[in-house]
């Protein structure tokens, strides 16, 4: 871990510190979405066993089948089923509590009427990954939600599944499973193949060829947002307890190599003693060829201020934000940008990561700076309609006539002088 202080954020640490991924497109994440769009199923069949992600011997292998689900529960323990159902009563009474708080809205103005309605999405993918470690807390997190707002068919994707991927995703409520991964069925669901409907959306954590496949299709179809690497930073005085802030960095760090974690603090005592801890928890840590590598990357900033903290981690804008200070409302009105808050050394990251109710699929890379996290509301729109009555049609023909004009649209103009009539 580097230990570094607010000068050296001006020079070649400060653009690491600060350093975000660029998503170009990629030559040739774009030839496999063409290849699909133009071999559909029979492409898919190759390229699975191509990157050995399934040996289909037909399209009807893509989607995991009742049996197959009935085998994948005889594989997990009654413990695992019960803890999933926990993690996903949990997730979905904040998903319902958050629906709660966007209502239909009607305005009446003498017999004239407009206002929003909500309408819940037809059709989403939810795309879970199965790379370093299968991720059933992601089904959890993606498909409850979707249900909750009303999606009609949630379905969900995940490459060489694992059982207990495909249990979790079944006690999420997904309404059919599938056993692809990759840009392929990124554009495999944009798109549609013979067996394959497109989606209406495409949510979900993936690696860099899932991400570059997701901002590709974009347009095609929605997506949450492009997140890159996993990352913490961590806000800390001196009484905070550096056991705890050395587990949270490295529980970041096991993600990939290119996860980061960060630590700010008013205490150039604290961040050796982080360094100390989490270098001694790294001995016992199966994931620490992981974890290493991401934690020697990672920094400890130096700085003379909560306030200059709050500062520097909104500039980060992380995913994870977590406070560990005595005096939080000293830190709290100031920080603006972050995935998902975690105040106090009792609110562990990783709670949020499976059981306590918010969702864990967060922006990185910056994007908090104009976004949240995955939620309820990414799985509604809100249409507006509205009637207008002979009375207040003639007073609005005025104005709109007047701004058409000035615009040089003359058939606006005219459409809104006959209802001035």
């Amino acid at each position: 871990m580097n230990i570094i202080t607010l000068k050296d954020l001006s020079g070649k640490l400060g653009e690491e510190f600060y350093k975000t991924i660029s998503y170009e497109n990629s030559p040739d994440i774009d030839k496999i979405i063409q290849k699909t769009k133009e071999g559909k199923d029979d492409f898919l069949i190759d390229i699975s066993a191509k990157f050995g992600d399934g040996n289909f011997t037909s399209p009807d292998d893509f989607a995991v089948s009742k049996e197959e689900i009935k085998i994948a529960y005889s594989s997990v323990s009654s413990e695992f089923v019960e803890n999933i159902k926990i993690a996903k009563e949990n997730v979905m009474s904040f998903a319902q509590a958050q629906l709660e708080c966007i209502k239909n809205l009607d305005i009446k103005k003498n017999s004239s009427l407009m206002g929003h309605k909500i309408f819940p999405l037809n059709r989403v993918l939810c795309y879970v990954p199965g790379g370093n470690y299968p991720l059933p807390s992601s089904c959890i997190m993606t498909v409850v939600p979707a249900k909750v707002a009303g999606v009609k068919d949630v379905v969900l994707t995940s490459p060489r599944i694992k059982p207990e991927t495909i249990v979790a995703a079944d006690i999420a409520g997904a309404d059919k499973i599938y056993k692809l991964g990759g840009a392929q069925s990124i554009a495999a669901f944009a798109y549609g193949t013979e067996t394959i409907s497109p989606v209406d959306k495409i949510v979900g954590p993936g690696n860099k060829f899932v991400t570059y496949a997701k901002k590709s299709v974009y347009g095609v179809c929605d997506i949450d947002f492009l997140a890159g690497p996993s990352e913490v930073l961590v806000i800390a005085d001196e009484s905070a307890n550096p056991k705890l802030i050395a587990a949270d960095m490295l529980a970041q760090a096991e993600h990939d190599k290119d996860a980061r974690a960060y630590l700010i603090t008013t205490s150039k005592k604290l961040a050796f003693e982080v360094q100390k801890e989490a270098e001694a928890f790294l001995q016992e840590l199966k994931t620490s060829s992981i974890a290493q590598v991401s934690f020697n990357k990672s920094f400890a900033l130096v700085v003379d201020s909560l306030i200059q903290a709050a500062d520097v981690a909104n500039k980060r804008a992380p995913e994870h934000l977590e406070i560990m200070v005595k005096n939080e409302d000293e830190i709290l009105p100031h920080l603006k940008n972050f995935g998902s808050l975690f105040i106090g050394e009792n609110c562990a990251e990783v709670f949020g990561d499976y059981v306590s109710g918010t969702n864990h699929v967060l922006p990185t890379n910056c994007a908090s700076k104009y976004t949240g996290g995955l939620s309820v509301f990414d799985f509604i729109k809100i249409l507006t309609y509205q009637k207008i009555d002979k009375n207040y049609a003639q007073e609005l023909s005025k104005t709109a006539c007047y701004i058409a004009n000035s615009e040089g649209l003359l058939a606006h103009s005219l459409a809104s002088k006959l209802r001035g009539i």
